[in-house]
């Protein structure tokens, strides 16, 4: 099932023995569009200091109820390990985090999940080399130095979207897949100049993105887009053979 990055926002994050707080953030690897943490703001628990829980930790959501359960204790997240979600977070933090809840490494792996192809939580962690990476996307990045691949969807949301010819709009939304927690497609709002007209392009179709500019170019035309079907959310399930023209794993038309 996809969701979307603004549905997941504020959803409640209960662990084995109780609620701890609320999605705040979600941090996505660059290199594969996938969701790798979500950061939980914890309110006036733990000071209100915000943490990260590692994908793998997600025992799955009742979205009726609006919950997502994690399989650890309050105490496992009280005593994880700082991080100032206001910094990029490194592989060494990335690293600390992944020995303290002892799962294995998702960058350590020929899949998008390390050894796996969904994010299972597997017990005891391994001990591979912090520097492995596993394949990329080919998408160009420009990164700043240290700064190894995570982003907040907070963060790239307003991000200018680039046609092969014109700006085309910015950067609304992410529709994420529950399964593997890939980001499937990006809601783009062209209402800049198609008048009330939001859009879904995948991933796949991304050429390059400037972190530094804030931009993310894709390799398809403006009048492509323009003629693309409109994105309405409302009208479930939005997500028929139509709205598959830029899915990730789908072949593209136009």
């Amino acid at each position: 099932m996809l969701h979307s990055a603004k549905e997941l926002k504020g959803l409640d994050i209960v662990a084995t023995d109780g609620e701890f707080g609320t999605i705040d953030d979600l941090y996505f690897d660059d290199d594969h569009w996938t969701i790798r943490y979500l950061v939980v703001d914890t309110g006036g628990w733990l000071s209100g200091r915000d943490v990260l829980i590692p994908i793998n930790a997600l025992l799955g959501g009742d979205w009726r109820n609006e919950k997502i359960r994690v399989g650890l204790t309050k105490k496992q997240i009280e005593d994880s390990p700082g991080i100032d979600t206001d910094a990029p977070v490194s592989r060494q933090q990335e690293t600390s985090v992944y020995q303290h809840y002892g799962y294995p490494y998702y960058w350590a792996g020929p899949y998008a999940w390390g050894e796996m192809v969904f994010p299972i939580a597997l017990g005891e962690a391994t001990t591979p080399d912090p520097d492995m990476r596993c394949g990329e996307t080919g998408i160009a990045q420009d990164k700043p130095p240290g700064d190894p691949h995570l982003r907040s969807v907070k963060e790239v949301a307003g991000y200018k979207i680039q046609a092969t010819d014109d700006s085309v709009g910015h950067v609304e939304d992410f529709l994420i897949d529950d399964r593997d927690w890939s980001i499937q497609l990006m809601v783009v709002d062209t209402k800049n100049w198609l008048p009330g007209k939001d859009v879904l392009i995948s991933p796949r179709r991304i050429d390059h993105v400037s972190w530094d500019e804030q931009k993310v170019s894709v390799n398809v035309s403006r009048a492509v887009i323009e003629n693309s079907p409109e994105y309405e959310p409302a009208n479930a399930p939005p997500f028929g053979p139509k709205y598959d023209l830029y899915r990730r794993f789908g072949t593209p038309h136009g």
